[in-house]
């Protein structure tokens, strides 16, 4: 943060001298990762137009609260470690504040500065909120800067430095929750050949406690963050992550590879094509999906992960022009080790079938397992209430027994999720999403979970 700190003086200084012009609409994502398990919902990854107050510096915000519960039937009243790994029931609310100032472009230079905090007023009790990952270690309220970061965009070209919140498909900012994750990184991209894209970065930092395997409420190493073992954490000694990708995008096809080398962790090979096309009056995406973790460096040498896996998954979603649309997806795990340590790491989850809420954490292992998912849902703009949707989503997985196991031993074949979820935005700003989902595993008593939350950007 000191480098971007400097970085941010010497453009207010420039500021005084050099002439100003509004700055192009930015975008939160490095690359339009697609996130196909959020694709409906109505929250983020959406600039707020802002309110601006002088030759182009611009306050603008995102002012959050949601209730959220979860239902493992293990009450923190009586814990039983036994019971769905120790998950314990737990509930909240929670209020949660995003400002934002950002500076108008000038000689391609511009800078962004947003705080944020995530508080429950005291109405919660601590007792039940382990697993709402509103708060950082502590289970205290807290504020935190965001963001703060200077770019410079010029002819396809674009630098930025500093902390910001990021998406790409295996890093992510993930904000579908109550606050999303940030990064303290700097990265290039270049835009200047037509339907190319090609960048490259390193993440050094990482917050949020929704997707952290540290910390979340402060910054921490990548490694830090991580989910392999402590032991394996100390030995990546607060190392990063270095990333490169590519990408090839036009009217029907979207081509796109990203390379994520965990020093003395892991390596990520991201890889995933979409095929668009209109028929009639049906639009379609059809994908295909390939991602491989392999161990490296330090984490290779010793026993304490192991981490040698892939996963290949297709989809095919679409929407007919009255509102009725579909999503349908497949992924096939290989028969390696290391799901645990990586998945949902980082908050990356472009994987093409997962449930609403709940994903893969609950099972005992989803090594060599598979996944099936099909959601239907209508988009009510058609009849008159714009930004409205409703929809539906079963996902099942086929666990491997050999590998999937309760805390007490017992062989698990399958998981299954039925969710549904109500979402809502406006132009003006508000937005609301509400989501229920049920999950039956093997030899565990059912899971359930309530999520409402809205709010509005400006």
């Amino acid at each position: 943060m000191r480098l971007s700190s400097l970085i941010l003086s010497v453009a207010l200084v420039l500021l005084c001298r050099a002439p100003l012009k509004a700055a192009d609409n930015e975008t939160r994502l490095w690359n339009e990762a697609e996130q196909a398990d959020h694709v409906y919902e109505p929250v983020q990854h959406r600039e707020p137009a802002g309110l601006n107050f002088f030759k182009g510096w611009k306050f603008s915000g995102d002012i959050r609260t949601g209730w959220v519960s979860y239902d493992y039937g293990n009450s923190p009243n009586n814990p039983r470690p036994e019971i769905n790994k120790g998950h314990l029931d737990s509930h909240g609310y929670y209020f949660i504040p995003k400002i934002s100032l950002s500076t108008p472009e000038f000689y391609g230079f511009s800078a962004k500065v947003t705080g944020a905090a995530v508080t429950d007023f005291g109405v919660n009790d601590q007792k039940w909120e382990t697993r709402t990952f509103a708060f950082g270690d502590n289970g205290d309220p807290y504020a935190i800067l965001q963001e703060a970061y200077v770019a410079y965009r010029n002819s396809g070209n674009e630098v930025v430095a500093g902390a910001r919140e990021i998406s790409t498909p295996m890093v992510d900012a993930d904000d579908w929750y109550l606050l999303s994750n940030t990064f303290q990184a700097a990265y290039y991209v270049n835009r200047m050949l037509d339907n190319f894209t090609a960048a490259f970065g390193y993440f050094y930092k990482m917050a949020g406690p929704w997707d952290s395997g540290s910390d979340g409420a402060n910054y921490r190493s990548m490694s830090d963050a991580s989910f392999v073992t402590p032991e394996d954490k100390e030995n990546a000694d607060n190392s990063g992550i270095f990333t490169a990708a590519f990408q090839f995008k036009n009217e029907s096809h979207d081509l796109q590879i990203w390379e994520y080398y965990a020093t003395d962790l892991y390596n990520t090979l991201f890889m995933q094509y979409d095929f668009r096309h209109r028929y009639r009056s049906l639009n379609y995406n059809a994908g295909l999906q390939f991602i491989n973790f392999k161990e490296v460096g330090d984490l290779s040498h010793n026993d304490y992960s192991e981490i040698d896996y892939s996963i290949f998954s297709l989809k095919l979603d679409g929407e007919l022009d009255f509102g009725l649309d579909f999503a349908t997806g497949m992924s096939f795990y290989t028969n390696g080790p290391g799901t645990a340590e990586t998945l949902g790491a980082w908050g990356g989850y472009p994987y093409f079938a997962n449930g609403m809420i709940f994903h893969f954490f609950d099972a005992g292992s989803l090594r060599n397992a598979n996944s099936y998912k099909a959601q239907i849902g209508f988009n009510f703009s058609g009849l008159g209430l714009d930004g409205l949707w409703l929809g539906t989503r079963f996902t099942w997985f086929d666990l491997d027994s050999d590998y999937s196991h309760t805390v007490s031993g017992q062989s698990q074949d399958s998981m299954s999720m039925t969710g549904v979820r109500l979402s809502y935005k406006n132009p003006q700003g508000f937005y609301f999403t509400g989501t229920y989902e049920t999950v039956a595993l093997d030899h565990e008593k059912n899971i359930s979970a309530l999520r409402l939350i809205g709010g509005f950007t400006f």
